[in-house]
């Protein structure tokens, strides 16, 4: 069975349809999916899903790109992850693409989280777009390494993927990698080991080839899969067993269902 690693199902686009999209991640061997947090006030959605639904697990944080929200503390993030069913602090991390100005406040943000996820000891889920300077040096200065993670949605250079590896972290393949101009991202997609990698759907964004375009899902990360085996030469089963078991090893508190 494959997993997605990031998703976003509680959004409207899918939790209408949820019992639709569960029956096509069946369809699809799609065993698991986690479900992020993007902020605190949907977070209680996130959760709930988790909680109807063993193969689905949540994590919680507050996404880089909301300005003028509830900002998170270290002890409410420790207190909301205080559950069994949530694996994981994020989405956190910078982003310089969609906001300008001083982004003092995101980048305190971030530190917020991972000293959240350092005393939960629960990975993080990190986003990062046109900062990976500052990111991967907030996450050196913060001590990320102690409890590792993902980048998820990487879209970045082989250089700024060693570096995160180096910490411990996964690097996460979205349906990006399957879009034709995505040459260089293609070429990470060959450089980073399997042990060292993820998939995910980022749904209901960014959905891959054949689907570019129309509302993503779940199940369309075996799209991602059959790039990255493309990309590589190898087996997809190759690819299924390493990122299955990868998640298992990073999101610990991910009990797998039979």
């Amino acid at each position: 069975m494959f997993v997605d690693s990031h998703c976003h199902i509680n959004f409207p686009e899918l939790a209408q349809n949820i019992d639709q999209v569960r029956a096509s991640m069946l369809t699809n061997e799609v065993g698991h999916a986690l479900c992020v947090s993007v902020t605190l006030d949907k977070f209680p959605e996130v959760l709930a899903l988790a909680e109807q639904y063993p193969n689905i697990y949540a994590s919680v944080g507050v996404h880089p790109d909301y300005e003028d929200i509830q900002e998170p503390t270290v002890a409410e993030l420790v207190s909301l992850a205080d559950n069994p069913r949530v694996v994981a602090i994020g989405e956190t991390g910078l982003d310089y693409f969609r906001l300008t100005g001083d982004l003092n406040w995101q980048r305190e943000r971030f530190r917020t989280h991972i000293r959240a996820a350092r005393a939960t000891g629960k990975p993080l889920i990190i986003h990062t777009r046109n900062a990976a300077e500052d990111t991967l040096r907030i996450m050196q200065e913060e001590g990320a390494a102690e409890v590792g993670g993902v980048m998820h949605c990487f879209t970045e250079s082989w250089e700024v993927a060693q570096g995160a590896i180096e910490m411990g972290f996964y690097i996460s393949f979205s349906g990006i990698v399957t879009f034709k101009n995505a040459v260089a991202l293609k070429e990470v997609a060959q450089k980073v080991p399997l042990a060292s990698m993820l998939i995910e759907t980022d749904s209901p964004y960014l959905a891959p080839i054949p689907f570019r375009g129309k509302t993503n899902q779940p199940a369309y990360v075996r799209h991602v899969a059959e790039e990255i085996a493309r990309l590589r030469d190898i087996p997809l089963q190759q690819v299924m067993d390493a990122t299955t078991s990868n998640f298992f090893s990073l999101f610990k508190h991910a009990q797998p269902c039979n």
